[in-house]
């Protein structure tokens, strides 16, 4: 048995060992109701911040809160062994989504339960798996080593934020105010999921997003329907019938040169998703649906993770009050948002959409567009050592390996490491497809907890030089 096999048997076991007491740091941090979206917790993400912050300063880290326009940051660096030791930027959040409706928890949502379940406990909570439970799986792995060996394995430089629950506002600015302070080997995030209970996984690629409000105007006011029905432009039949040409029967998107850029699945990567089994009637049986839409050509994995889509969001106009009042109404508008694959450019996209409406709404309507959000698809470069390191850990904790998978959804913080810091991601996260973020009874498995801990705690040994 090596040293280093003997040292990280070590850190395993301390981590074991301390368990019980990670579990309780975890559970008094989801006591915090840090929910970034509504004023009056302001002082709670405060605390959130401060928590993290105590936290990292009992592991030798030296840290900072930092006031940003918002909620704070969190930044700490930890030195490592010294010499020329791999660096790693660790991103997490601390603030949580709105708990709201509160009469669907089966427990106030920010007092924690423990309750049993078909993988053995979990914790019930808001916060548990998004992203508070990820967050203190590796500082419990930090917490492992520090108490083991009395350093790190490698330099470690922490960032923990307050607002991605809302859109992370001022994280860029402050990623690029700061980036020579954060500059990094790779960055390390677990806010992703993995594919099954027993099932490790890396992602791979993350959609970007592109996201604009359209309004349609027309009359320069509110009309009587039974005087001016049949002559005057009806804004809200114009936009329902403009968004519903935005795709074919075939489900391909319309708008012009949509699909450039956009790239093809390996035929290894193809293989891969085949064989695991994914079943899409069960996927939407789970949320009362039966019939899946879409490019009626591609797979269901393609759909939901290399392929870009078109959603209307919401939309609205004229009377929405009890009872009738037969109004035209003057102005009718939507939200929609577009999901990019790597390869699409967001502004082209965005453009796009702006000539497809002119191009199908009635001559006496005038369009006005606000561009709420644009972010390009990510896709992580698998050559490198550091997604082969954590391959590795994760096949040594589970003994299988870890399935190279899509993400449908978008993170930011990605796309502005890669641009700013001219890093990539390691996205290795622990989360179940029914762990149930953002909705009443958000839980995250203890069993998830403990192999996401035991995972960083090989990551790190398997980055550490020899």
């Amino acid at each position: 048995m090596t040293s280093a096999t003997t040292t990280v048997a070590h850190v395993l076991a301390q981590a074991e060992a301390g368990f019980d007491a990670s579990m309780a740091r975890w559970l008094n941090w989801l006591r915090i109701p840090s929910i970034s979206a509504q004023p009056n917790h302001s002082g709670d993400c405060v605390r959130a911040a401060r928590f993290a912050h105590d936290e990292l300063a009992e592991l030798g880290f030296q840290v900072t809160v930092r006031q940003t326009n918002g909620h704070p940051i969190v930044v700490a660096h930890h030195p490592g062994p010294g010499g020329n030791a791999p660096h790693l930027l660790y991103y997490g959040h601390y603030d949580v989504q709105p708990a709201e409706p509160l009469n669907l928890w089966t427990q106030p949502p920010f007092e924690p339960a423990i309750v049993d379940g078909p993988f053995g406990k979990r914790v019930v909570a808001r916060g548990a798996v998004d992203d508070k439970g990820q967050v203190a799986m590796w500082l419990s792995a930090f917490r492992a080593w520090h108490e083991t060996t009395g350093s790190m394995p490698v330099r470690i430089t922490v960032l923990i934020e307050g607002e991605e629950e809302i859109g992370s506002p001022n994280l860029e600015d402050f990623v690029a105010l700061n980036a020579a302070e954060l500059k990094a080997d790779i960055a390390v995030i677990s806010d992703t999921g993995m594919w099954d209970i027993d099932t490790p996984a890396l992602t791979t690629s993350l959609r970007g997003m592109v996201y604009i409000e359209v309004t349609l105007h027309a009359s320069t006011r509110d009309l009587h329907s039974g005087v001016y029905g049949g002559s005057a432009l009806n804004p809200i039949n114009a936009l329902a019938a403009a968004l519903g040409q935005l795709h074919d029967k075939a489900g391909q998107i319309q708008i012009p040169g949509f699909y450039e850029g956009v790239g093809e699945v390996s035929p290894k990567q193809a293989a891969q998703w085949e064989a695991l089994g994914f079943k899409e009637a069960e996927f939407l049986g789970e949320i009362g649906l039966s019939s899946p839409v879409g490019e009626v050509d591609r797979t269901a994995l393609e759909r939901l993770w290399t392929r870009p889509t078109c959603d209307i969001n919401g939309i609205w106009g004229g009377y929405q009050g009890p009872g009738s009042k037969t109004v035209i109404a003057a102005q009718a508008s939507a939200k929609v948002s577009f999901r990019l694959v790597p390869g699409q450019n967001p502004e082209q996209i965005a453009d796009g959409f702006r000539t497809f409406m002119k191009s199908h709404v009635p001559p006496d309507a005038r369009l006005e567009f606000k561009l709420l959000g644009a972010s390009p698809g990510i896709e992580i470069d698998i050559s490198n050592s550091f997604v082969a390191a954590a391959g590795a850990a994760l096949t040594a904790e589970y003994g299988c390996p870890a399935v190279m998978i899509g993400c449908g959804g978008s993170i930011p913080v990605v796309e502005n490491f890669h641009r700013l810091l001219g890093i990539d991601t390691l996205l290795m996260g622990f989360g179940l497809p029914d762990d149930q973020p953002h909705s009443p009874n958000e839980k995250f498995e203890v069993e998830c907890f403990r192999h996401g801990m035991n995972s960083h705690i090989r990551l790190l040994d398997k980055i550490a030089p020899r």
